[in-house]
């Protein structure tokens, strides 16, 4: 082991859901990061991060390529371990447990346990080529024990609907675009009913007009009061679907704000040039 220093969140059909950029009530859970550092070799990636996430707040990195956007998002669910510092999910360590004044790695089995409450939608959608998209959405939760088969199979065909892909369930992700595959990784995520959920450059690897299809399951999500933490290069997404815009850069938070402060009036030069650039 090592150590390191210190109910349906997609609930459709609710009547008075909130607009995207949060919900008037939240289900989702905070998010906490204290001193976050990470390194590959030589390369100090995460210098230090202080972030706070409020429970159903809508929050948006930005920043250049390899300021440290994709790697904060997997070290909130630790698929990346820090270097030092902590991560919490409503006061809790996704992947260790405090013994005196050192964090402890947990066992691989109560780490699954624990990363069910932080789903994470990948870039290149990562799905089983020889699963149906049915059966994408269900493994999770009957290979985890949450649900039985039928009822993870019957959760998915619902979560496959709302997704706009009711009459592709049973399609292999090559007879799927890419629009539609991401999708499935969004219903895949959404069946654990994660408190946070994590978008890593969902649309990058998607063709331009294939972009809009996913942005608008996002937008559906984002009204629903679970916490986002979305990865982006879709500046105007950002504005309209986040409570708060983050900039980073060479792996620190340089600013935040609201969209209307970040991409309107930034304080920070290096904010400046970026939003320049961008827009």
């Amino acid at each position: 082991m090592s150590t390191v220093t210190e109910t349906d969140r997609f609930a459709p059909e609710a009547s008075g859901a909130a607009a995207p950029g949060g919900s008037a009530n939240p289900t989702g859970a905070a998010v906490a990061l204290r001193g976050v550092h990470k390194s590959f070799g030589a390369h100090h990636v995460l210098r230090g991060i202080d972030l706070d996430v409020a429970a159903g707040e809508v929050v948006t990195l930005i920043g250049p390529s390899g300021s440290g956007k994709s790697t904060l998002l997997r070290t909130i669910n630790h698929l990346e371990t820090v270097d030092a510092g902590s991560v919490t999910v409503d006061g809790e360590h996704i992947g260790y447990t405090r013994r005196g004044e050192k964090l402890v790695e947990l066992p691989e089995r109560e780490i699954l346990r624990r990363r069910t409450r932080v789903g994470l939608v990948f870039q290149h959608f990562n799905l089983f080529p020889h699963l149906t998209a049915a059966q994408n959405v269900a493994i999770a939760p009957t290979s985890l024990k949450l649900r039985s088969r039928a009822e993870a199979e019957e959760r998915a065909l619902s979560l496959l609907e709302r997704v706009g892909l009711g009459t592709h369930v049973h399609h292999y992700p090559r007879q799927l675009s890419g629009g539609q595959q991401q999708r499935v990784a969004i219903a895949r995520a959404l069946a654990l009913q994660p408190d946070v959920l994590l978008f890593d450059e969902p649309t990058s690897a998607l063709d331009p007009e294939l972009v809009g299809e996913v942005l608008e399951v996002i937008r559906q999500v984002a009204g629903n009061g679970t916490t986002l933490i979305i990865v982006t290069h879709e500046i105007g997404f950002a504005r309209e679907v986040s409570d708060r815009i983050v900039f980073l850069d060479q792996g620190a938070v340089v600013e935040q704000g609201t969209p209307e402060q970040i991409l309107t009036a930034p304080q920070h030069e290096r904010t400046r040039d970026f939003v320049s650039r961008v827009l």
